[in-house]
């Protein structure tokens, strides 16, 4: 049987994986797709949500490592910072995607939820770092 641990860390290798891909694909989406269809704001709002969705990608795919390597007293901390990583991927890059693609201004509401859930993420993560020494 594989052991939890092992399991919770594919997960997120298998999403950090999967969201830069994404990020990787929106960026080109929008470099090439929308460069002549919305604003140069939205356009920018556009690349600043493919840029954050490609560092969380990349702190998916470290936080799944380290947890894999021995997480041991910093467990529920790891899967704290996962979940929020993966929280803060569907709000943040999300909702920007959501306003620039549908032009509905409500999606803004929703990206400083995922901006915190970013923030909670690190601060999750460093403290899984701390109690795993």
């Amino acid at each position: 049987m594989t052991p939890p641990r092992a399991n919770a860390s594919g997960l997120l290798g298998v999403l950090g994986a999967a969201s830069g891909f994404l990020a990787v694909a929106a960026g080109a989406f929008g470099a090439h797709a929308l460069r002549d269809r919305v604003t140069p704001e939205h356009l920018a709002v556009f690349e600043t949500a493919a840029r954050y969705q490609l560092f969380h990608a990349l702190a998916l795919l470290l936080l799944a490592l380290t947890w894999r390597h021995g997480a041991g007293r910093g467990e529920r901390a790891f899967a704290s910072a996962g979940a929020l990583f993966v929280a803060g991927q569907l709000l943040f890059p999300g909702s920007l995607y959501a306003l620039v693609l549908s032009g509905v201004r409500g999606w803004g509401a929703v990206t400083p939820l995922g901006g915190l859930c970013y923030l909670a993420g690190w601060v999750a993560f460093g403290v899984g770092w701390w109690r795993s020494r």
